[in-house]
């Protein structure tokens, strides 16, 4: 116990002694991460010869640095234009924007800020205690576990449905249905491609992403002189409002502890990732909320929860690299080939023989997240001035650096004509009363549960009850049937309350 009390101790010195570089790399994944079409996986594919010449301790603290701030800096222009820099960041707009436009923009990046900032901070630290423990769930959770979860995410849908049913669900079975384009994942068929190659992959996600969420409001604010419902809104930024922020996020505590431990158990699953992490925290906190009405009309726990879930999925993710030597999503994969390039050898054996590459990571996690608190939080007063420039200005250059997001990953021009499409699709969603949070999660989500639903009736030889023949599925069956029934009987016995009827 005491040797190992010291090697952390020692590898906390080593890794603080890199400050030089964290720092300036937080605010380079902040910039990453901001603009819909880069992540922190490309950049460091970019940035991959300067990696390769940097020292194995180095290069590590770059990288992992650069992972966290790109997560946090996809929620900014989330919250404050209402565009998801990543789809990590997707369930965030839902109260984030709301709240830019109620001309808290300043508040709502505090929340944010120290949402992502205590979840990762608290997962780094639970997913290095619990290793061995969190390293087992990826061996029990298969296709039959993984379509439960992927439910989990699905039924927000009948969340958002809940406002207007109709609506809701046509939205969401549009975005099933735009999902299920592409080639069927075990015959290799094309579907709805209308002979487009480009299709053949599935709809790409950054340029629906980008459409229907960034185009498309580009086209609404357009029609008005500002972002914020009403031009008394504006507050001038203050310190107040920073820390006004802060104790709202602080007051929520436990809010911020279970929805980063959400994103903490799913980020351990190879290829779940953080757009499942997000929309299944934000569907839970809804769920179990004492005000669920509040939930997308820019409510502090609806930013809290997909913040913070997002953030514990960095961390997780590191459990299978390290232990497994099997990379957790596509930044973990990224560092797995240059971590090799310096002959680092992934596995149980890792700890023992580089302990200090172990821990390393880890602790350059967590070192991280405490500088971002101190660099990136009063950066808040001053990002929150976007939502004061008027959309004459500000919707142009939405559109311009958002179709550029668009074009980056595979650098097609069609991707570019395809997000102008979403962007259509979403103006005319948003026009009639359609939710277009509904839409992306059908697309982000129906291809990922049509996939495993495929496997699982694959091995099964296509009886359908494999789905029920998993233990830890059937808990997983139980805990779905209970996220949708208990807030229904609670929402009854309030009702009854208020009205003053005796609850039997």
């Amino acid at each position: 116990m005491d040797n190992t009390t010291a090697l952390l101790f020692e590898v906390f010195l080593e890794t603080a002694s890199f400050w030089y570089i964290i720092v300036p790399t937080i605010f380079l994944g902040l910039i990453v991460g901001g603009i819909p079409g880069f992540s922190a996986a490309n950049t460091i594919i970019i940035l991959m010869p300067l990696t390769l010449a940097m020292s194995l301790q180095g290069g590590l603290v770059f990288m992992v640095a650069l992972y966290c701030s790109a997560r946090m800096g996809a929620g900014i222009p989330a919250i404050l234009v209402n565009i998801p820099g990543t789809a990590g960041a997707a369930a965030t707009p839902l109260d984030g924007y709301p709240m830019a436009k109620q001309g808290k923009g300043q508040q709502a990046l505090s929340i944010s800020f120290v949402a992502s900032c205590i979840g990762g901070l608290l997962t780094t630290i639970i997913a290095l205690a619990a290793m061995p423990i969190l390293a087992r769930v990826g061996f029990y959770m298969h296709s039959t576990e993984m379509i439960v979860v992927m439910l989990f995410g699905i039924s927000l849908i009948a969340s958002i449905a809940a406002q207007d049913m109709v609506k809701g669900l046509i939205a969401g079975f549009l975005g099933l249905m735009i999902g299920s384009i592409g080639t069927d994942v075990v015959y290799a068929t094309p579907r709805g491609t209308f002979g487009f190659l480009e299709l053949y992959d599935g709809v790409p996600l950054i340029p629906a992403l980008v459409g229907l969420f960034a185009v498309s409001e580009a086209f609404i604010i357009i029609e008005k002189k500002l972002i914020v419902t009403h031009e008394g809104d504006v507050r001038k930024p203050s310190w107040h409002a920073t820390f006004e922020g802060v104790n709202i996020a602080l007051k929520r505590w436990w809010h911020i502890v279970w929805t980063s431990i959400i994103g903490l158990v799913i980020g351990v699953i190879p290829g779940a990732g953080a757009s499942i992490a997000s929309f299944v925290a934000y569907q839970q906190s809804r769920s179990f909320s004492k005000t669920p009405e509040l939930y997308g009309t820019g409510h502090p726990e609806g930013l809290i929860a997909p913040e913070a879930a997002n953030n514990g999925v960095t961390s997780g993710t590191l459990v299978p690299l390290l232990v497994l030597g099997i990379p957790g999503g596509a930044t973990a994969a990224i560092m797995l080939v240059v971590l090799q390039y310096h002959g680092v050898s992934f596995g149980p054996s890792l700890f023992e023989n580089q302990p200090k590459v172990g821990y390393g990571m880890f602790m350059a996690m967590a070192i991280s997240y405490v500088l971002m608190i101190f660099t990136i939080l009063p950066l808040s007063r001053y990002m929150s001035h976007v939502t004061t420039i008027p959309t004459i200005y500000l919707a142009p250059m939405i559109i311009s650096f958002t179709l550029v997001g668009a074009f980056v990953p595979r650098e097609y021009m069609f991707d570019l004509y395809l997000a102008l499409g979403f962007g259509v699709l979403g103006y005319i969603a948003r026009r009639t009363g359609y939710h277009v949070a509904a839409i992306l999660i059908g697309v982000i989500l129906g291809p990922l549960l049509e996939k495993y639903f495929l496997w699982s009736l694959k091995k099964s030889d296509g009886d359908i009850m494999v789905l029920f023949s998993s233990n830890l599925g059937n808990i997983l069956w139980l805990c779905l049937l209970l996220s949708l029934v208990l807030p229904a009987i609670f929402a009854l016995q309030r009702k009854r309350k208020s009205q003053g009827i005796p609850i039997q």
